[in-house]
């Protein structure tokens, strides 16, 4: 059983081996980036439904490379289709998302898989009135280079606003590196 168990292991080794000798990307650079996905805002209003709909965005950001590491900033500026709707009455709408915040992430040949920090303030139109929620995003995602200076992305993030409301979104992106 040993010696299955070390045949089994200096196997794996050997196959993982050229995924680990492969050179990493570079990820360093100004980058912009467009995002499409979809949004849930949950407005913490026991027996609501929570609005749902499309979200897109677009998004600028600087990236440094230190080996396989990578240290960025970044901002966002998204818009939502979310709604909640009674018979033909929009009740509330989820309306412009700014975000600004960092990312670390590792290199693993063309990919960064990351995770993300940072503040956003959305804007929730109501009939009972408009206002704006100030809240924490915490995200985690892949980037992959296509080219030397287009990658496509996909990200989750989950934000916690002030009032107890949430917003969870799935997006995916292309963007450019110069």
């Amino acid at each position: 059983m040993k010696k299955i168990a070390l045949a089994l292991a200096a196997a794996l080794t050997t196959l993982a081996t050229p995924a680990l000798a492969q050179e990493a990307e570079d990820f360093s650079g100004a980058k912009a980036s467009i995002t499409a996905g979809y949004d849930v805002v949950d407005l913490n209003t026991p027996g609501v439904r929570n609005p749902d709909g499309g979200t897109y965005a677009l998004g600028l950001g600087y990236d440094i490379q230190k080996g396989r590491t990578v240290f960025g900033i970044e901002g966002e500026v998204a818009d939502s289709t979310a709604k909640l709707k009674a018979g033909g009455a929009t009740l509330a709408e989820a309306s412009r998302d700014l975000y600004i915040g960092g990312r670390v992430g590792i290199v693993t040949g063309k990919t960064l898989i990351y995770a993300k920090a940072g503040y956003s303030n959305f804007r929730l139109l109501t009939v009972a009135g408009n206002g704006n929620a100030d809240g924490f995003r915490a995200g985690a995602g892949l980037e992959h280079k296509l080219t030397d200076t287009v990658h496509a992305k996909v990200e989750y993030r989950f934000t916690d606003y002030e009032a107890g409301m949430e917003r969870q979104q799935i997006v995916a992106g292309i963007g450019l590196r110069f």
